[in-house]
């Protein structure tokens, strides 16, 4: 393969220098090249393919429970997704697991209240998957291939509208690790703690518990005790240990936020 020339990597180089964003909380800077329109309706229309290919719960009590839930963290996070046509959607699947999408599209399979009994615990499970979102997880997954693929050619191809590189469902549904299954091989380490981070601090603004978070790990730990395979939540994510501690280091901050936030309610539990 010829190596690329000097010009395409300046050309290059001044697309990711113009094509960044900064995550919500953390502040850091990440890489997007591609269209958030077409992320977003690529999404949508995603979530509504699953929608029908996935049997919807019935269980009134678990949807009324995500619904309040998910309205209360969709206010906190407004600013960071201000387009977002919120839906929440729980799954009839044992699976242990929990996504969000660009758009505001959130799903929640059955199988994760075994782990998340109580709004708080619940709470920090749709926080973080909300913080993916948030943080352009996505988008940057899928420029940091773009980058790789044109590196790799002779010139910028593949442009989509706008001059944003044109993306494909394929590389759409692998970012979301909806390749594999839902939430498989989706993210990395970093993104990973990184939403555990920004999701501790959506939850404490909405007035949940922070300390849910741990909870729900903990809880986790035991469900998936002895078990071949991780719970689909945990397939790809940092070690329990590593997520706990980091999760505590940040309590303080997450505790003072709650304290700062208008939203602190009694915990329901759902029986």
């Amino acid at each position: 393969m010829t190596p690329p020339s000097r010009s395409l990597l300046v050309i290059l180089a001044a697309a990711l220098l113009a094509g960044c964003h900064e995550v919500p909380v953390t502040g850091r800077r990440a890489m997007n090249l591609v269209d958030e329109k077409e992320v977003t309706k690529m999404s949508i229309a995603m979530f509504d393919d699953l929608k029908r290919r996935q049997r919807p719960s019935r269980d009134k009590d678990r949807i009324a429970q995500l619904q309040r839930v998910g309205e209360r963290i969709s206010k906190v996070v407004f600013w960071d997704m201000p387009d977002a046509d919120w839906e929440f959607v729980v799954f009839d699947n044992p699976q242990i697991n929990a996504f969000a999408m660009a758009g505001g599209k959130v799903g929640v399979y059955s199988g994760l209240f075994k782990v998340a009994k109580t709004d708080d615990q619940l709470a920090a499970v749709i926080a973080h998957e909300i913080a993916h979102v948030t943080a352009k997880h996505v988008h940057e997954k899928l420029s940091q291939q773009l980058a790789v693929d044109t590196v790799g050619t002779v010139g910028m191809i593949g442009m989509g509208v706008g001059g944003a590189p044109a993306i494909t469902t394929v590389m759409l549904g692998n970012a979301y690790g909806l390749g594999t299954g839902i939430g498989a091989l989706a993210f990395d380490r970093k993104k990973e703690l990184e939403a555990d981070y920004v999701g501790l601090m959506y939850m404490a603004r909405a007035g949940y518990n922070p300390q849910a978070a741990v909870e729900v790990m903990e809880a986790l730990d035991a469900e998936t005790a002895g078990r071949p395979a991780p719970a689909a939540f945990l397939s790809t994510h940092p070690s329990h240990p590593e997520r706990v501690l980091q999760l505590i280091d940040a309590m303080p901050k997450a505790l003072k936020e709650r304290t700062q936030s208008a939203a602190v309610r009694a915990p329901t539990i759902v029986k």
